[in-house]
């Protein structure tokens, strides 16, 4: 097998130290933020299921007339 080319190993001290550099990088939500967009989310999620619950109970009560047609 032919190699793409030779990877440089990095011993784990160093890489320790990278990535706590790189996790000083990140930007990090507050609480408040957290809290707010995990509230939209059980909003929407709510809306989304009583759509579906209507959306579902109005395709079975027409399934269900049009079955009742034919008897």
């Amino acid at each position: 097998m032919a190699q793409a080319g030779t990877k440089k190993r990095t011993n784990p001290i160093a890489f320790v130290r990278e990535v706590r550099q790189e996790g000083r990088k990140v930007t990090w939500t507050t609480w408040k933020e957290t809290l707010v967009t995990s509230i939209m989310v059980f909003i929407m999620v709510a809306l989304a299921a009583g759509f579906f619950f209507i959306v579902d109970l109005t395709i079975s009560s027409a399934v269900k007339f049009i079955l009742a047609l034919g008897a």
